[in-house]
């Protein structure tokens, strides 16, 4: 069953590129939605698909690419939504 989740990530995830690593990983896990930068320094995120694979892009979200350090993650189940693919914003 497809579920959607939405997710803020804080830390130093700007400049990181958080966004493209994100992106990349959603892909690679076939889901699809967006992910953008919020002038509060946080990234906010969008994902819909499996929920087994939800869970696999938010455990990836715990830490995300190397450069990067997750000091909070917030996700929540909203309601499902249809994207053609996954994107940056």
């Amino acid at each position: 069953m497809n579920k959607s989740i939405n997710c803020f990530v804080s830390g130093r995830v700007q400049g990181v590129c958080f966004r493209m690593a994100t992106c990349q990983q959603a892909k690679l896990l076939g889901l699809s939605g967006w992910v953008r930068n919020l002038d509060d320094g946080r990234v906010e995120v969008l994902a819909c698909g499996e929920a087994p694979l939800l869970d696999e892009l938010r455990k990836w979200l715990t830490h995300g690419p190397s450069m990067a350090k997750v000091l909070n993650l917030e996700c929540a189940t909203v309601e499902y939504q249809e994207y053609p693919d996954f994107s940056i914003r």
